[in-house]
């Protein structure tokens, strides 16, 4: 298993179009995986793929069909459980990719929860509440549930956390995502979530020039981030899980994401 100091080195199945042999061919064995394709019809297709790679699943990712990333207020509007008309359909959706992911036997499944305002009771209330409601299925089956960073301060989410105090919620640490919202510096960030990062992206990128617009999504190690202060700031707050590379944009994803690979399993602290 290619390692970046004890952390498995994997792949977010979706950066590569959910395509098994290029995920192999980026050189490594572990992938976050996309578990939407598995609920639907070929299950065992997609699914098997996975193992005739020798793949180890390091945690499972579900999204939300009426998601909408073209903007910061599209996404702010349509993002995770917050949207109430999508209330249902997604409280189903997350229930059943817990329930797969336990029967995978993955501990983590990662997603989207939308926008935390704690400046705002009521709907504040509202996401604590269905968050709850999902922590406590996720830990019947011994599933810990990821909240991805990044469209809120580390502060504002790290309150959020410590509100719920739930076993099986945890954060999925993305360092660019901080950047690409503007919220704040990912390596700073790390010392507030630090007991709650259980799974972590490697991705980077710049700050937008246009305030309300979103930042640029980079190569790992040419961005804003800060490659090795963010890997130094992981060892240091006892981080035990794994590295995935996330590659959303580009023109050579497998390409930067071997980069990635090379720069991760070559990093000395």
């Amino acid at each position: 298993m290619i390692k970046c100091l004890n952390w498995p080195i994997g792949v977010c199945s979706w950066s590569l179009g959910n395509d098994f042999e290029k995920i192999a061919e980026a050189g490594v064995d572990c992938v976050h995986l996309a578990i939407a394709p598995a609920l639907a019809p070929g299950v065992d297709a997609y699914l098997a793929k996975v193992t005739q790679n020798e793949l180890t699943i390091t945690a499972a990712m579900i999204n939300f069909p009426q998601e909408n990333y073209s903007t910061l207020e599209s996404i702010k509007a349509t993002g995770g459980i917050v949207p109430d008309d999508c209330w249902r359909d997604n409280r189903e959706l997350a229930l059943k990719a817990i329930e797969l992911t336990a029967e995978l036997k993955v501990q983590f499944l990662s997603m989207h929860f939308g926008f935390v305002d704690m400046h705002n009771p009521a709907k504040a209330r509202m996401l604590i509440e269905r968050t709850r409601m999902l922590a406590d299925k996720a830990g019947e089956h011994k599933v810990t549930l990821l909240m991805e960073t990044g469209q809120e301060s580390a502060g504002e989410l790290r309150d959020f956390l410590e509100k719920l105090h739930h076993p099986a919620l945890g954060v999925n640490f993305d360092p660019a995502n901080m950047i690409l919202y503007g919220k704040g510096n990912p390596v700073e960030a790390v010392g507030i979530l630090g007991p709650w990062i259980k799974h972590v992206h490697i991705k980077d990128a710049l700050s937008t020039k246009t305030p309300g617009t979103w930042g640029s999504e980079v190569v790992w190690g040419t961005g804003e981030v800060g490659a090795d202060k963010f890997l130094r700031a992981l060892k240091n707050a006892g981080f035990a899980g794994a590295l995935a590379v996330e590659r959303e944009g580009g023109d050579d994803r497998l390409g930067d994401i071997k980069a990635a690979v090379n720069l991760l399993s070559n990093f000395k602290s």
